[in-house]
């Protein structure tokens, strides 16, 4: 950010006092790390704060501190488009284009008149905000809210615990803690800092990954087990599980987050995608190891996007076609994969 664009933010947070902080849809930790972050610390200072998220988020998340705020516009999409109508500063957070946040919510986010805010880490952001903070050089959305925070706008200011617990909890989980996406020496001084202030990095990491719930377990076995496919010729792998596989194992919000990650597991796989069965849609996510860009795949043959090693995409037809579409896919990129 430069001086101009703190300049504005701060002219903007003395006009206005309704803020309204908005995120993408089937939130994950990052997604909800900086949308409370920016709530605890708005919210400490006097400003009316909303966070609307645009359907329910994973349980094992609920912890987080102003987690119970949270509007679910899926719930209650009249009042998710008042509050963000009616704000005078919109934060954008995790997200680089309006319609990520689903059909409720999108013409809402284009249309609203507040002084609008974007801070996210995904390559070519295609929306219009007073202020654009993006990069994808850092490990999360909440790194970059950390940033924009205390090293910008207030930089005297000290980190609350409340705070800190949720940006640390928007960085591990979009690293893997740690694992991926992280070799920027500054992050490991924010997460300095944030252990610093309070954070309790064993506990942290015990509700975020052993609070999982029984459905969840069940359905990875399957995953593994019954709905696992390596091509070894181009080094991919791929899992799925069906609308009957979910609703037969109870699913629950969350369950299946994170489990695109098993099909790098194999030592012979550099690329992997997991496909998952909606009422109208499969949701693809796409992960990679090294420099093969899973962010370009995504788009060329599945209209996503995201980062380099990870990504995602909706295909609208059946799960045998968008299994199809995917391996003819990959065959067809198999050089650059």
């Amino acid at each position: 950010m430069d001086k101009q664009e703190i300049k504005q933010v701060r002219e903007a947070l003395k006009k206005g006092r309704s803020i309204a902080i908005v995120f993408h849809f089937n939130p994950d930790g990052d997604a909800l790390g900086s949308a409370l972050a920016l709530y605890n610390y708005f919210d400490d200072q006097g400003y009316d704060v909303s966070v609307i998220s645009p359907n329910p988020f994973p349980g094992f998340l609920g912890w987080m501190p102003g987690a119970d705020k949270i509007v679910v516009a899926q719930h209650n999409v009249t009042e998710a488009r008042k509050l963000i109508k009616n704000a005078d500063i919109l934060f954008v957070v995790d997200m680089n284009s309006p319609h990520r946040a689903g059909q409720d919510l999108q013409n809402a986010i284009v249309k609203s008149g507040a002084f609008k805010v974007l801070i996210d880490h995904h390559v070519q952001p295609d929306i219009k905000c007073d202020v654009m903070y993006s990069t994808s050089l850092t490990t999360s959305a909440s790194e970059l809210v950390f940033n924009f925070l205390y090293r910008y706008l207030s930089p005297r200011r000290k980190i609350t615990r409340k705070i800190a617990e949720c940006l640390y909890v928007g960085i591990i989980t979009d690293t893997g803690s740690m694992s991926y996406s992280c070799d920027y020496p500054e992050s490991y001084e924010v997460l300095k800092t944030l252990i610093s202030s309070g954070v309790n990095g064993e506990d942290i990491h015990r509700k975020v990954y052993d609070n999982y719930t029984e459905s969840r377990m069940k359905l990875l076995g399957l995953a593994l087990s019954q709905r696992l496919k390596v091509i070894p010729e181009l080094g991919v792998s791929y899992m799925f599980l069906t609308k009957k596989d979910l609703m037969d194992n109870g699913f629950q919000i969350g369950d299946t987050e994170g489990f695109v990650n098993y099909g790098l597991s194999l030592g012979s796989v550099h690329y992997t995608a997991f496909f998952t069965e909606r009422d109208n849609r499969i949701r693809v996510s796409f992960r990679s190891k090294g420099i093969v860009d899973v962010n370009v795949f995504a788009r060329r043959y599945f209209e996503g996007g995201g980062h380099a090693n990870a990504a995602g995409a909706f295909f609208h037809g059946s799960m045998e076609e968008a299994i199809a579409h995917f391996e003819k896919s990959v065959r067809e990129n198999a050089e650059e994969i």
